[in-house]
């Protein structure tokens, strides 16, 4: 059986990240054919078809989805058009894996809900899908550099959906403390979040655009027992990762990300092979994928809260 794959945005993630995992899995599912690939510019339409092995290029999404008829497509956008494309997307029947965040606001999540109606669809939050993360299912802490983003809650929202997963709660309650970083640029602050999950699990965040290194990392305190989660995704000072497990003030395990990804790619270490195989395979069983829009509503509505500078956010 041959499944056909098609792409909307062939820029500079979507070649880092998605068009590599792309290629593998198409190297590993032999039934697997890239139909179509598509940009506004020309130049990286064609550049990415070359590169990952799509068999055309096209320009308009809507001409490419109706030459090609994908049995799935992935939408990797920037998050201003995401809503409106994944809505159309949607509405025409095909089944879609969209990039995260699915929207900038809880109303636009609600429209895509309601475009999806019975429509297949899975939310990329790749860090799920991380194999270090898979291992071990809170404080999470993630470090960037040099970025002067008014706006940081697009980038943040990836920590606070992990969290979620980690925990294996929705967030019942967060409070919202802003440092702002004077002399950098307008609106550019550092974010910490208390937050109580649903389970009762407490868990803090911290959100520095501006440190001097690149990290992502958590903690995890039960009685008698503390996880240590450091990713090893881009170009991060903990590559390729690893997981420590502490029981009775004593190392119990440690698991290294290079051990349980199955290549030593930042593509594989940063979840992204893993969310496509997910959507894939759920497809092919005839499954619904996770996480859908619905599970993803409520990462969108505390990163609302943070880019609003909202206080509190209560479920």
């Amino acid at each position: 059986m041959t499944t056909k794959l098609a792409t909307v945005g062939c820029g500079e993630h979507a070649t880092g990240s998605h068009g590599p995992a792309f290629a593998l899995y198409a190297a590993r599912h032999p039934g697997t054919r890239l139909a179509g690939c598509c940009d506004l510019d020309p130049g990286k339409a064609e550049r990415y078809r070359a590169q990952f092995g799509f068999a055309r290029a096209y320009t308009d999404m809507r001409k490419m989805l109706d030459a090609e008829r994908p049995d799935a497509v992935s939408l990797v956008v920037p998050v201003e058009r995401t809503g409106e494309l994944a809505g159309l997307i949607l509405e025409w029947g095909f089944p879609l894996l969209l990039e995260k965040p699915p929207g900038r606001t809880v109303a636009e999540v609600d429209r895509m809900i309601a475009a999806a109606g019975g429509i297949v669809h899975q939310v990329a939050f790749n860090r799920r899908f991380a194999p270090l993360v898979r291992v071990q299912h809170v404080r999470y802490e993630m470090a960037r550099v040099d970025r002067r983003d008014p706006d940081f809650s697009t980038t943040a929202i990836h920590g606070v959906d992990a969290v979620r997963f980690l925990a294996g709660s929705d967030y019942a309650e967060v409070r919202f403390r802003y440092q702002p970083l004077a002399g950098v640029g307008p609106g550019v602050v550092n974010v910490f979040l208390d937050a109580v999950m649903e389970s009762g699990v407490t868990a803090q965040l911290g959100f520095c655009p501006l440190a001097g290194v690149v990290v992502e990392r958590a903690t995890l305190h039960a009685r008698d027992h503390t996880f240590e989660l450091h990713l090893g995704i881009w170009d991060s000072v903990d590559a390729p990762g690893r997981v420590r497990h502490f029981e009775h003030g004593r190392l119990h395990r440690e698991v290294a990300g290079d051990s349980v990804a199955e290549r030593d790619a930042p593509f594989v270490h940063g979840g992204f092979y893993g969310e496509y195989e997910s959507f894939l395979v759920a497809l092919r069983e005839g499954r619904p994928p996770s996480p859908s829009l619905e599970e993803a509503r409520q990462s969108v509505a505390v990163m609302e809260c943070m880019r609003e500078r909202r206080n509190e956010y209560h479920a």
